[in-house]
């Protein structure tokens, strides 16, 4: 699989996949330069993260995220990957543009948590692939309930309920998964160990798995 970190102006997932202190191989120079991704977790993974220092703000108009985009689509040597998965930032701004605009795309999954400034924005930008004729896939419901450490079988709805059932009602759409909050989500964000390899028994974990499996299909990975 591959992972394209679209989010420019805020690229984590070097942190969250281990490898904030590696630095891809380029190769040639001007529009023939290819970049090498960085493997991790297996995952084959390109983000602006990855070129810049730590605590370097990326302090860019439009066109000039339209053209690292487009970059890490086409002068990256991904290989034979089943999967491309791009991250994008919220919104519907110049990072979903230019995607829709520049390759075709299996779908888009759209995640959200359960209160409503979060449904307003991701309601938005579900409008804006759907207008665009972009196949939206379903909804992810993202920190569902609070599940504490010492209260395994306790869940606490702190950002609410039902949120994402309802956009995903009210879109057509299926409601692929329901995610938890852990504390291992979060240590293994912070560590760099996703939590499907750092706590798999984690009910984390295993939504996470189960969403994997009902997104094979619909994006043509082998079963």
């Amino acid at each position: 699989m591959g992972l394209l970190d679209a989010d420019i102006y805020g690229p984590n997932a070097p942190t969250m996949l281990g490898v904030a202190d590696r630095t891809p191989v380029v190769r040639g120079e001007g529009a023939e330069q290819v970049l090498t991704p960085i493997e991790s977790c297996g995952i084959a993974m390109v983000s602006m993260g990855l070129l810049i220092d730590a605590d370097q703000p990326v302090i860019w108009r439009g066109p000039m995220l339209n053209g690292i985009i487009r970059q890490f689509l086409y002068q990256v040597d991904w290989g034979e990957r089943d999967v491309l998965v791009v991250d994008l930032p919220p919104g519907t701004g110049d990072a979903q543009l230019t995607l829709a605009q520049a390759v075709p795309m299996a779908g888009v999954l759209i995640v959200t948590t359960p209160q409503q400034v979060s449904l307003a924005d991701a309601r938005r930008g579900l409008a804006m692939f759907v207008q665009m004729g972009v196949p939206v896939l379903g909804v992810v419901e993202n920190m569902s309930g609070f599940i504490p450490p010492d209260a395994p079988d306790k869940r606490y709805p702190i950002f609410g309920s039902g949120g994402g059932a309802s956009l995903a009602a009210e879109a057509g759409v299926p409601l692929l998964a329901e995610l938890p909050l852990e504390l291992p989500v979060r240590e293994g964000g912070d560590s760099g160990t996703p939590v499907v390899l750092g706590a798999p028994e984690s009910l984390t974990a295993q939504a996470f798995l189960a969403l994997a499996d009902r997104l094979a299909a619909p994006v043509g990975v082998p079963a």
